[in-house]
């Protein structure tokens, strides 16, 4: 009879062993450089991937480790990626944030990204250098569960959507504009596209119910995205949005959608007939195909919260054995109203952490509040937080925080709050602000609330819709408010089950609190996701614990005064 303790190594094997070798690391190949297509039928330059776009989509499990070793094709500029809603746990400068947790890749330099995927979920990845995400530099990463785990919910099969908007002016002349005086904003994009397609000038509704002959889908780059399903089956749409400006409202015709994922977080399930989208965030869906099954139906996505001057974007719910080519009979959904900030706030207010996610802790140790204006230096326009509008430094931060640089960054303490008699609902009194390139400091392992209060603009009677997001980290969004913020609302928030989330929105003239614990080392970006936004320097620098960040790889500090250290041997 064999001994119990001889049984012993062998339970262990069973145990850890196949968790080893289930997990794996994947390799990819890119290049990123220029290209010419079509996106919404009318050619221009973009950037992409290994000669396409959208770029690859990554499909990876949780626990396996991503490698892409990435070449810069670029000729004139340099190139980061950014893996939003990764939070690169002990790999801080894989972040893809340049002048924040790397150098910029330098034209025909290559970078190699290697980072674990630690929870399963929707997300993507883009550009973070200049506006290239906004140029077509993004694409789809989705991570399934580790082998031997399941989901909370069943679904046949998955598809995914990936949201963006299109512009015919460059990103160059769309910088330039930014930053010119007299102010030239960017206008409203041309285009919106559903996995890379759209139309221009066309409208595929009008061509199936008036009979128009605008329609002409002159290369397969720009041909309809199709959903082909089968019926009475359940489908998890994977849905992010990597828009520049846009904030978005889907739709599908006849079919109801459960929510259950919000940015790689589960959620309690809920039905919707449809729902907006914020750039930077991701959603899964279950829809059952349980409508009739002689018909296609159309998907919608349109504009929200800015008076649309973007025709919807279209695709086709293709029920099989139909032809794709088989156009709905029904008319596509409309989109709610652009300014139904009710309809909106009804959405994201259901957005309710799953039976079982973690609680925040019940208190924090610290407050900070980040206000949104517009404002004017030296008659330049700028977004500004707590009156600070951030400019990037030439040195990456976590490189000159993690081996003490002086002067690399403006040292000195940025603000942690605000006027206590500043109006949120009228413009500015005194418009002027300045720039700079301070960092919030956090103590490692601690507990902070950050309040977003958003405010009026420049012109009276106007405050925008900003999303935030959040590098390195999910937080709990602990509730919502109109008007200013006022410590009454503290007793407001939701500690039962907020959702966890690494983007957020803020409505006009309205305030969103979120929890997170500082427990990732180092240097963080935390910033509006429209691009022109951040590119007016809407945002801030978070960092925490930099001092306990491993050795950071030299391509990562081959810039500014990194680079000097470099040459002398260091570190």
């Amino acid at each position: 009879m064999r001994s119990p303790l001889l049984s012993i190594p062998f339970i262990f094997l069973l145990l850890f062993v196949p968790l080893s070798f289930a997990s794996k690391a994947r390799h990819f190949k890119w290049e990123v450089g220029y290209v010419f297509w079509s996106p919404d039928c009318l050619e221009n330059v973009m950037i992409g991937i290994n000669g396409k776009f959208p770029g690859p989509t990554i499909r990876a499990k949780a626990g396996d480790t991503i490698v892409i070793e990435l070449k810069n094709s670029l000729p004139t500029e340099g190139v980061v990626i950014h893996w939003h809603g990764i939070r690169q746990i002990g790999t801080p400068w894989a972040d893809g944030t340049a002048s924040i947790s790397q150098c910029a890749i330098n034209p025909e330099e290559t970078f190699t990204y290697r980072f674990k995927v630690d929870k399963a979920g929707t997300y993507f990845y883009h550009g973070h250098y200049g506006m290239q995400r906004a140029a077509g530099l993004y694409g789809s990463l989705i991570v399934d569960v580790a082998d031997g785990e399941q989901e909370p919910f069943h679904y046949d099969s998955d598809l995914t959507l990936l949201l963006s908007d299109w512009y015919h002016k460059n990103i160059y002349a769309q910088m330039v504009g930014l930053s010119s005086k007299p102010f030239r904003w960017i206008g409203e994009p041309q285009t919106l596209l559903i996995n890379g397609r759209g139309q221009y000038d066309c409208s595929l509704a009008a061509h199936v119910i008036h009979g128009s002959t605008t329609c002409k889908t002159n290369t397969s780059q720009c041909a309809p995205t199709v959903l082909r399903l089968h019926p009475n089956k359940t489908y998890r749409l994977r849905i992010a949005s990597t828009t520049s400006l846009s904030s978005l409202n889907l739709a599908i015709g006849k079919h109801k959608m459960m929510v259950v994922e919000a940015d790689g977080n589960y959620v309690e399930p809920f039905l919707v007939d449809d729902m907006d989208i914020y750039s930077g965030e991701s959603y899964s869906v279950l829809v059952t195909t349980d409508q009739d099954p002689s018909s296609n139906y159309w998907l919608t996505v349109g504009v929200r919260g800015r008076l649309p001057k973007t025709p919807p974007a279209l695709a086709i719910i293709n029920y099989l054995p139909n032809s794709p080519s088989k156009l709905p009979k029904i008319a596509p959904p409309i989109t709610p109203t652009w300014n139904d900030y009710a309809h909106s706030k009804s959405f994201t207010y259901k957005i309710l952490a799953r039976q079982g996610t973690l609680r925040p802790p019940v208190n924090s140790d610290r407050q900070i509040a980040l206000l949104n204006t517009q404002n004017k230096i030296d008659g330049y326009i700028k977004w500004s937080i707590n009156n600070i509008s951030l400019a990037l430094p030439a040195t990456p931060y976590l490189g000159s925080m993690k081996y003490r640089l002086k002067n690399a960054f403006d040292a000195k303490k940025p603000p942690e709050q605000f006027a206590a008699n500043y109006d949120v609902m009228r413009p500015p009194i005194n418009p002027n602000s300045t720039q700079g390139s301070n960092a919030y400091i956090l103590d490692f392992n601690r507990t902070y609330d950050v309040i977003l209060q958003n405010a009026n603009a420049l012109a009276d009677n106007v405050s925008e819709i900003h999303p935030w997001h959040l590098h390195g980290h999910d937080f709990w969004v602990l509730g919502y408010g109109d008007g200013r913020f006022t410590n009454k609302d503290v007793s407001k928030f939701n500690l039962k089950n907020p959702p966890l989330r690494n983007t957020v929105v803020i409505f006009p003239y309205g305030w969103t609190a979120i929890r997170f614990v500082a427990d990732n080392p180092g240097a963080w970006a935390f910033h509006c996701h429209i691009e022109p936004h951040l590119h007016m320097g809407m945002g801030v620098i978070l960092a925490e614990g930099v001092e306990l960040v491993g050795k950071i790889p030299n391509e990562a500090l081959a810039c500014g005064m990194t680079s000097k250290m470099l040459m002398n041997n260091h570190p």
